[in-house]
């Protein structure tokens, strides 16, 4: 052996020395599991793979030591301080970090040698067997499972199970591992002794107690906790006394631990020896991870409820009896039990299918009716577009025109195919069809309804003006399916609202010329007559000088009051025309006008001009004239302001005046009540010339009259 250590040394150093930068360096962490007897005992290895079950989840390289006891092999106290003292020396140097004990045993050992041979060592106990009168005093470095056999719960079920029974047999060993933990059961078992009859079988040899339990008195249950050796000294494993016990036993068989079950015992309030392995590897993991033992609390407990359904059916217990979320094993189903699931899901899979094709029967019926009905509405629908006085058309969402009704066609004196698409646009005038096409995209593309005008040629060859009148079409499912329009012949209605367009503008400019014409024969007569009276009344004076005081005075008083026509006269001129306006421009002829209605009228106009171009024809100067004096008047005669502002710049391709003030404002979306001949007066001179007019407001906010006007036709009129 020792010659195979040096290689294998050597070889581990090679290894060790081999260059590992790929693989970081994990920290080193100790544990020690030290266990009551040797890993032959099912038990044992039971509990170990619950603990390493626990550690997997370590971050760290761990270093397991596990080390035995064996109580039961070596029972002697002597050799069992041997045992001792070999496991202090061989790990009092290795700098542990946590320590396991499994079984009691190697908890009192370590409860005694704890602060002498491992001092600040983290302690995790299970198994530990402890609840009897004088039980061990830990200190705050142990933390653990705690004993967690249930015999008050496993024979209170047992009970329930068989409510006529008189007697209970416990059965166990008087072994020194198994001793505490018969005293254990029997203390607790103090609180059924009123109503039945417990008696204790653990010093008998194996042979005497197959033979005592093979012919126990009616109504009776056995209660196994666990025999590792009999009273003749042989030894048994876990694996080996179930199985004896359940087969000789003529009563029913409840034990305390899960590796008990499955060999005719019935079963009961089970303490499970994996998990309390997991629990007490938990423990030690959070403690390797900077946990405290004495912040660890001891965990109680550790059961579950299960049985045997073949124990049941042997016994004739009543499985209806055992708690909800009992586990119940070796369950034996009938074929609807097993199958039943399959039965269920074939009936289901029978009835969907039926389902289905009376879904799929009803849908094509529906369909029919559906599509029969569609028909019947399509046909209402020509029926009645066809003898509607309206041209009828109708487009899909590809915005081709797919339906033309008969007064369409007859409108057009076109067959449907050469109308179909776009072909109907071949009727419209050029001078018309972008305008029109632009429209119509605009308003496809927004889903939006839309009017437009355009000329369509007419069979006879004439041109007439149509009202096209477009709303979109959604199915039933909201989707967008096209759209559906009427057009109707508006030109003698154009041609009268032409003709009053012209009609209205010849007002308009006859009323501008006659307000010239007055002017000027108030400027060039009236008041060069007023003039002349002036002149004379002067001269007068003169010739009376001061013989008179009372005559002199009085013809001062009519000199003064002529002076005074003759401003007014000369002010009235000017509203009537602006000499300014005609001969140096818009600029400096609402710059004057501002100027004298400030003065006349005790309100401050500010007026401002920015890039105003020069050569804006007349009769737009003067639209833009009148309408900023319409617009004063009114702030003087409704706003209350004494403050109004008066704008007029180059925005774009338009000429834009801005008329505002601070006073009282009015309601502007109910504009009607508050639109007089003054406003109809602006928004006529600025439709005459192509422009339009906004007017916002709000009440107590003021109000700010906007005209725009294209300059293009400015410029147009100008040239």
């Amino acid at each position: 052996m020792r010659h195979l250590c040096v290689p294998l040394a050597a070889f581990a150093a090679i290894v060790l020395s081999h260059p590992t930068a790929a693989a970081p360096t994990k920290e080193v962490r100790r544990i020690l599991i030290l266990n009551e007897v040797n890993a032959t005992y099912p038990g044992i290895s039971i509990i170990n793979q619950g603990i390493q079950t626990a550690l997997n989840d370590s971050p760290y390289h761990l270093e397991m030591y596990s080390e035995y006891m064996d109580t039961a092999l070596f029972p002697d106290p002597a050799v069992q301080q041997e045992f001792r003292d070999s496991y202090i020396r061989k790990y009092q140097n290795r700098k542990l970090d946590v320590i396991i004990t499994v079984g009691p045993s190697p908890l009192k050992f370590m409860q005694e040698v704890h602060q002498r041979a491992f001092p600040g060592v983290p302690i995790v106990f299970c198994l530990p067997t402890i609840g009897v009168p004088g039980a061990l005093t830990l200190d705050s470095d142990f933390t653990g499972v705690e004993n967690d056999m249930a015999p008050v719960e496993t024979v209170g079920i047992a009970l329930r199970l068989q409510p006529g029974t008189k007697n209970v047999v416990v059965v166990g060993s008087d072994a020194p591992f198994e001793r505490e933990q018969l005293a254990t059961v029997k203390e607790e078992l103090k609180a059924y002794e009123a109503r039945v009859d417990i008696s204790y079988l653990a010093d008998l040899a194996m042979p005497d107690l197959l033979e005592r339990l093979g012919h126990l008195p009616s109504n009776t249950l056995v209660l196994f906790t666990s025999v590792g050796q009999d009273a003749a000294g042989t030894h048994f494993k876990s694996n080996e006394t179930g199985p004896m016990i359940a087969a000789a036993a003529n009563a029913p068989v409840f034990t305390l631990f899960d590796v008990y079950i499955n060999h005719g015992e019935v079963g009961g309030y089970l303490s499970s020896l994996s998990e309390q392995g997991k629990v007490a590897g938990g423990m030690a993991l959070r403690i390797l991870r900077g946990e405290k033992p004495q912040d660890i609390p001891k965990v109680k407990g550790v059961n579950t409820y299960i049985f045997d359904w073949r124990a049941f059916k042997r016994w004739g217990l009543k499985e209806t009896e055992i708690p909800a979320g009992s586990i119940v094993i070796n369950r034996q189903y009938t074929i609807w039990q097993l199958y039943k699931w399959y039965f269920v899901g074939g009936i289901c899979l029978i009835i969907f299918q039926a389902l289905m094709i009376f879904s799929l029967l009803w849908q094509r019926a529906e369909r029919l009716k559906s599509e029969k009905a569609v028909r019947e509405s399509e046909e209402r629908f020509r029926l009645v577009a066809n003898s509607a006085p309206v041209l009828i058309w109708m487009s899909g969402p590809d915005k081709l025109c797919n339906y033309f009704n008969q007064p369409w066609l007859q409108f057009t004196g076109r067959p449907l195919e050469t109308q179909l698409g776009n072909g109907w646009a071949q009727g419209v005038h050029p001078e018309d069809l972008r305008s029109c096409m632009d429209t119509y995209t605009a308003a496809f593309d927004r889903h939006e309804p839309f009017q437009r005008q355009y000329r369509l040629q007419r069979s006879d060859g004439e041109y007439r003006w149509v009202l096209d009148t477009g709303v979109p079409r959604f199915n039933r499912d909201g989707s967008f399916a096209g759209y559906i329009g009427s057009c109707i012949d508006v030109t003698e209605r154009r041609i009268a609202e032409e003709a009053l367009e012209s009609l209205s503008g010849r007002l308009i400019e006859a009323q501008d010329e006659e307000r010239k014409r007055i002017a000027r024969e108030i400027h060039d007569d009236y008041n060069q007559q007023v003039a002349m009276l002036a002149i004379d009344l002067e001269e007068l004076a003169e010739t009376i000088g001061d013989s008179s005081g009372e005559a002199s005075q009085k013809v001062q008083e009519l000199f003064n009051r002529v002076g005074e026509l003759g401003a007014d006269l000369h002010s009235l001129s000017h509203r009537l025309h602006s000499s300014t306006l005609e001969s140096l421009g818009l600029v400096a002829g609402l710059k004057a006008f501002c100027g004298e209605f400030s003065d006349q009228q005790d309100i401050q106009v500010e007026f401002a001009h920015e890039n105003v171009p020069r050569g804006i024809a007349e009769d737009a100067a003067l639209c833009i004239f009148r309408i900023a004096q319409e617009a004063l008047r009114n702030i003087k005669r409704h706003s209350g302001a004494n403050r109004a502002e008066v704008r007029l710049e180059w925005a774009g391709d338009r000429l834009h005046l801005s008329v505002s003030d601070r006073g009282k404002g009015f309601d502007s979306t109910n504009l009607s009540a508050e639109r007089g001949i003054g406003i109809r007066s602006m928004e006529e001179r600025l439709r005459l010339l192509g422009g339009h007019l906004e007017i916002h407001s709000r009440p107590m906010e003021g109000a700010r009259i906007d005209a725009w006007l294209p300059f293009k036709i400015a410029a147009q009129r100008a040239s």
